[in-house]
């Protein structure tokens, strides 16, 4: 049977959150708080939740998740493949025909503004899908009509 995701309440995720950077205690918990106060700075309305043990960015759906691992720490992309990426900042999961990933490894420099440029963009693209769904719920006038009838 598939275990269902855990979505932790808002505080909760953050706490969790802090703890796995306490956890990490080397450059990988440095370099996952500090992508964690770029993604904060790039949305101020971006909300932190908790799934599959791992940090993850929402803003009308998921923006990134936040995975580490011994050699890197690596931010996937919920819908990368449809993220405008000018920068070429996208350096890993290139071939996924929906996410895009960035790795992260020790000594790398972030390049901030095209780093924050790319969240909002991501961001950008969840709300078009989020327009894109409503749309697709909300009948037309003939489909409403036909109904009535």
């Amino acid at each position: 049977m598939k275990k269902a995701a855990s979505k932790k309440p808002v505080a909760d995720a953050s706490k969790l959150i802090n703890g796995r950077i306490k956890e990490l205690g080397d450059w990988r918990g440095e370099m996952l708080g500090r992508l964690r106060a770029l993604i904060q700075q790039a949305d101020p309305k971006v909300v932190e939740e908790w799934k599959w043990d791992v940090p993850v960015w929402s803003h009308d759906g998921i923006i990134c998740t936040g995975e580490s691992y011994k050699k890197a720490v690596k931010l996937t992309f919920a819908k990368g493949a449809s993220v405008a990426d000018p920068s070429g900042l996208f350096n890993s999961s290139l071939e996924g025909g929906t996410r895009r990933a960035i790795d992260f490894r020790e000594g790398d420099k972030i390049d901030e503004k095209p780093f924050k440029a790319l969240i909002r963009e991501a961001v950008k693209v969840n709300a078009a899908s989020k327009k894109t769904k409503i749309k697709a719920k909300t009948p037309t006038k003939a489909a409403a009509k036909t109904k009535k009838k």
